[in-house]
């Protein structure tokens, strides 16, 4: 029976307003934003009210495309020019409506006042510049401090979010580190000026399931010392219910429902939120036939890089043997995954197998044809059967060609389809598998939400019809209900055209739902590995018991 409730639309004032004393440090009013597209405009967010109080957080969750990002950054101002704002919305910062600053006042409150972690680090950090010149950066934009006391409160913001060797990383760029430590260094610089207000998006989507509660945690301690107020967006309900003071669900740019967290999980009141409650990954790989042969084949694979330390006329240089000397094969309609934490050699090692880096060591084998001693021109004729998702779509997306474009490239390259109309069918085709519609060919990476991006990449590969593929992290930007129609996909695929999958991740309970056999990494090194049930049921090391009491137990 549906209730007067759940489909009366949610008040703009809190439903626990009445035990509050102090006004909210953000109260938005009926925030309305618009995007001009080629077809007209699309209201991504629609008369959205929420309040903010000092020292507590704030969670807004819903699918991939609900408004959630869109509405945090209506309260920081950094709305495209595409974006209209209506005139009738207001978004107040103690006491004074923020929509009515200056651009001077914006950029002044902007990363000192109230901070934002964005969801993809690799597209908000400088890859030209240094780690630690842009947290230096960060800190003297709005404090006025030396650049020798900036270098050393850099370093303590790096050890506050437990980068390992953080006098190391200070001179490291970008592109040299792992997606959850660039995760961890966008935190580092969004708490460098001690906000008031701190909006994390999607904060913890990179970051291992261990390092997840410890940054988490580091939040909750910033916010008990400094009364700092939190908006926490993200898909992820566990992390909701453990961290979160109040809810707000969004659906299509409305709100749908807000209560206390207690009040909400207890007793949901929209249809919609009773569904984002009820997704979990489910289901298990499907049997694999007996006589499978070996697709891929890794033999004493190994992987190191030089690290750079100390000052420029003594330099110091150390090895870093991010994979050493691993083994592994992969047999077709497998999905093998791939699990550690955040700087384990994951990534490294599966780039390393389909020769997107070079190995030191090792042999490596594709359908059974050596691919190791391969070099660029060599690895082309094999690149339409070798398909790889990265974790980070928006830097894997060109952010000046059309979605059309971006997936139709690799059909022309590999010289797929018999002429542009054929290649446009399976553009298509290959954007309705990934759950996104056709009519989006026009459009640009920027214009979609990071889930959305993740099934154009997705889709992009679908396209090149591979015979394997490797998953980097492909659900880690989705929402739990899409990652359920991700992995339901994966599966379809793999039983039609008898895929086979590299799926590194760190979410252990997509690895549970998805993949057939498991290996667990520390330090560049394979700790455990067998079938899927027999590892994550009974853990042999303390380490590979550490990450799934982490992921199927609520961690304090």
């Amino acid at each position: 029976m549906v209730t007067v409730e759940s489909i009366a639309p949610a008040p703009e004032e809190r439903r626990d307003r009445h035990l509050k004393d102090a006004r909210p440090i953000i109260d938005a009013r009926k925030v309305a934003v618009s995007f001009k597209v080629e077809q007209g405009t699309v209201e991504a967010v629609k008369d959205v009210s929420f309040q903010l109080y000092r020292g507590e957080t704030v969670a807004i969750v819903g699918e991939s495309g609900s408004g959630k990002s869109v509405t945090a950054r209506t309260v920081m101002g950094l709305l495209t020019k595409r974006a209209t704002i209506a005139s009738h919305s207001r978004i107040e910062y103690d006491g004074k409506d923020v929509l009515k600053f200056s651009k001077r006042e914006r950029r002044a409150l902007r990363g000192d006042r109230i901070s934002m972690i964005f969801q993809e680090p690799m597209s908000s950090l400088n890859p030209v510049y240094t780690i630690g010149s842009q947290i230096i950066e960060a800190i003297r934009a709005h404090r006025r401090m030396s650049r020798r006391a900036a270098a050393e409160r850099a370093l303590e913001l790096l050890r506050h979010v437990q980068i390992p060797d953080p006098e190391a990383r200070l001179n490291q760029y970008p592109h040299q580190l792992s997606g959850g430590q660039r995760q961890r260094v966008m935190i580092a610089m969004a708490l460098a000026n001690n906000p008031d207000v701190l909006i994390a998006d999607e904060p913890t989507t990179a970051l291992d399931v261990t390092v997840q509660a410890q940054i988490l945690n580091l939040i909750r301690k910033l916010q008990q010392e400094l009364g700092m107020a939190v908006i926490l967006i993200t898909h992820d309900l566990t992390v909701v219910r453990q961290f979160s003071d109040y809810v707000y669900v969004m659906q299509l740019g409305e709100v749908k429902e807000h209560n206390t967290t207690e009040a909400l999980f207890a007793n949901p009141q929209h249809a919609y939120t009773r569904r984002l409650l009820a997704s979990e990954p489910s289901g298990r790989a499907n049997p694999l036939p007996d006589n499978a042969p070996i697709v891929l084949d890794g033999r004493n694979v190994r992987v190191s890089f030089m690290l750079r330390k100390g000052g420029f006329f003594k330099p110091e240089l150390k090895e870093l043997v991010a994979v050493d000397s691993l083994s592994l094969n992969l047999r077709r309609h497998e999905t093998l995954g791939l699990v550690g934490e955040s700087g384990s050699g994951k990534t490294t090692f599966g780039q390393a197998l389909i020769r997107l880096i070079n190995n030191d060591a090792g042999e490596i084998y594709f359908d059974g044809q050596p691919i190791h001693d391969k070099d660029r021109k060599g690895m082309r004729p094999l690149r339409s059967k070798i398909q790889i998702v990265f974790q980070d779509p928006f830097a894997s997306l060109n952010p000046r060609m059309s979605i059309g474009q971006i997936i139709e490239e690799g059909l022309i390259v590999n010289g797929i389809g018999e002429n542009r109309r054929d290649r446009l069918a399976r553009v298509e085709d290959a954007l309705a598998s990934a759950g996104m519609p056709a009519n989006i060919l026009s459009r640009f990476p920027h214009e979609f939400s990071g889930g959305q991006r993740q099934r154009i990449a997705i889709a992009r590969a679908i396209a090149l019809e591979p015979e394997f593929i490797l998953l980097d992290e492909p659900t880690s930007a989705l929402d739990l209900s899409v990652q359920a129609q991700i992995i339901e996909l994966l599966r379809k695929l793999q039983d039609e055209r008898g895929l086979s999958y590299l799926f590194i991740s760190h979410d252990l309970k997509v690895v549970r739902a998805l993949c057939h056999r498991v290996v667990v990494m520390q330090h560049g090194k394979i700790v455990e590995e067998g079938p899927v049930n027999e590892i994550l049921s009974n853990p042999k090391t303390a380490y590979t018991e550490r990450l799934v009491r982490a992921a199927f137990e609520v961690a304090a």
